[in-house]
């Protein structure tokens, strides 16, 4: 996803994140200035939808403004294989078992120190 805050934000003529912050008291919505300037220079990793509909009411835009799609593509153009769960039946030499490490024999690991 793109994150287009900057540019919504540059067509209400607001250019620096106290003045977004001055929008977002506008319309009841109160993040700390330390929020207002993650949101305006980062893309973040989660909004919560609530402070999603006071962002979009505060700039008088959609989610859609503020939120673009991008396609992904796959590296080398290629094909996205099929996925399959671990030991699932199929595979040219049956389920998939978990090989055993070289030198531990095998040996079960020991308790720890209480």
């Amino acid at each position: 996803m793109k994150w287009n805050l900057r540019w919504v934000a540059a067509r209400r003529d607001i250019w620096r994140p106290t003045q977004l912050q001055a929008a977002f008291r506008e319309v009841g919505f109160e993040p700390s200035l330390s929020k207002v300037a993650a949101l305006w220079s980062n893309k973040p990793i989660t909004v919560r939808l609530d402070d999603l509909d006071k962002i979009c009411t505060a700039l008088g835009c959609t989610v859609a403004d503020l939120m673009e799609s991008e396609p992904v593509e796959l590296a080398g153009g290629q094909e996205e294989t099929e996925r399959r769960a671990v030991g699932s039946e199929g595979g040219p030499t049956g389920p998939a078992r978990p090989i055993p490490r070289p030198g531990s024999g095998g040996r079960r690991r020991s308790m720890p120190p209480n």
